[in-house]
């Protein structure tokens, strides 16, 4: 009877399992489209835990560039409002869309200067929580609510300087920013 040496014993061993490696592998390759399917990810913070509950998109985040302090922040391109208050946490109380007026204030710093509770606007619509901030030559800008509910384009033809929003949203607005209130305009 023929020996065998031991580099052969190790070779047909190592051979061996690299076969059975393999064999494996392919095995699991060939099921891999019968894998369960991943769970999905938990829900984001605020999101609803029911089954077929579409997420709510985050509003976005408060400009870098808006100040410190109490402040209301408008912001021109995202058409927003935050309602920013250091002291409590999270330091944006709340965030709305609004409708902007045909006249746009400048970005900047600026005051409530005056606070009405219901009135007519530049465009004939009954409104209230009227807040004024700036003065624009021709026209006065601040924020309202129409009484309707309704947050329309303005008309290109009339230059007004009211900035929208809903009846909820600008009470709270209202709620928020007393006279002399804080309000940064950014781009």
């Amino acid at each position: 009877m023929a020996k065998i040496g031991s580099g052969t014993v190790v070779t047909g061993l190592t051979l061996g399992a690299m076969a059975a490696v393999a064999a494996l592998a392919v095995q699991a390759k060939g099921t891999e489209h019968r894998a369960a399917p991943a769970s999905p990810p938990p829900p984001a913070a605020g999101a609803s835990a029911r089954p077929g509950a579409t997420a709510r998109p985050q509003p976005p985040a408060l400009p870098a560039a808006s100040g410190s302090g109490r402040r209301v922040v408008y912001s021109l391109r995202a058409d927003r409002v935050w309602l920013v208050d250091p002291a409590k946490k999270p330091q944006v109380v709340r965030t709305f869309r609004v409708q902007p007026s045909t006249v746009d204030p400048a970005p900047g710093s600026y005051r409530v200067y005056s606070r009405t509770p219901a009135t007519t606007g530049s465009d004939g619509r009954p409104i209230e929580h009227v807040m004024l901030f700036d003065r624009v030559p021709g026209t006065v800008v601040g924020f309202s609510a129409a009484v309707d509910n309704t947050t329309p384009k303005p008309s290109p033809g009339l230059r007004t300087g009211g900035v929208r929003g809903t009846r909820r949203d600008v009470a709270a607005l209202w709620d928020f920013a007393p006279l002399n209130s804080r309000v940064v305009v950014v781009p």
